[in-house]
């Protein structure tokens, strides 16, 4: 599928989503198109995951920073995980905030909201970071196969490569996205090769166990643009290494 169409493509699922979500007054968002949904269940969602063998040897979690994962985040430092949370756009050389329970001087679920962590918590580089038990995605759309969108910036992604790249997302590493039922979805999700694919989907009322997802292996070059790497330092710094 060509660039222009799949992207069209998916821009329908997510409008679907979208849509759906906002008839059924599903989110806390004003308005949802455009964002990765703020579903309500959210906490209900963290309670399921937490419940799991996966989440429980979790040690070392990479987490989205979106307000859907904010009692995901919460759980996890009460739980006395270290958590890591991307930087805005992965805008900085040490893309990643450092959120350590251990040295944590307020409340957990205050550490974990997005604004506080960048206020608190240090900025890390890509190879600074532990090997990583859990990654939790925040998602627009997935559906059983594994297959997940995200709102369109495509950060998760380069996100995911950087790390995995560096040897820290392993084949034990477990990718899970937190998502209200409406956003699991019937329709064929279009995916790339650069597109991460997600192990389990928690819904408030249900675990999803995806077959086979997609994993890429490291960036993926020929699908950003000079313009796009110039933004994000990491990719720079590893392009000249």
């Amino acid at each position: 599928m060509a660039a222009n169409s799949l992207n069209r493509a998916k821009q329908a699922v997510r409008t679907q989503v979208w849509d759906a979500l906002t008839a059924a007054d599903a989110v806390h968002d004003s308005s949802v198109h455009g964002r990765i949904p703020h579903f309500k269940g959210a906490e209900q969602a963290a309670a399921r995951l937490a419940g799991l063998p996966a989440w429980q040897r979790a040690g070392v979690v990479k987490a989205v920073p979106d307000k859907a994962q904010l009692p995901v985040r919460a759980r996890a430092l009460e739980e006395g995980k270290t958590v890591y949370m991307a930087v805005p756009k992965l805008a900085t050389l040490k893309p990643f905030y450092l959120l350590d329970p251990a040295t944590l001087t307020i409340p957990p679920t205050e550490a974990a909201a997005s604004r506080t962590a960048a206020a608190i918590a240090p900025t890390v580089e890509v190879d600074a970071l532990r090997p990583l038990d859990l990654i939790v995605l925040g998602s627009v759309a997935v559906n059983r196969d594994g297959a997940r969108i995200g709102k369109g910036a495509g950060y998760s992604d380069i996100e995911f490569a950087l790390l995995t790249e560096a040897g820290l997302v392993t084949p034990e590493t477990i990718v899970v996205t937190t998502v209200h039922a409406l956003q699991v979805t019937q329709t064929p999700i279009p995916t790339t090769e650069h597109d991460v694919g997600v192990d389990l989907i928690v819904t408030p009322d249900q675990t999803i166990t995806c077959p086979n997802p997609h994993r890429p292996s490291g960036v993926d070059w020929s699908a950003l643009t000079t313009e796009k790497i110039a933004t994000i330092p990491a990719l720079v710094a590893r392009q000249g290494a």
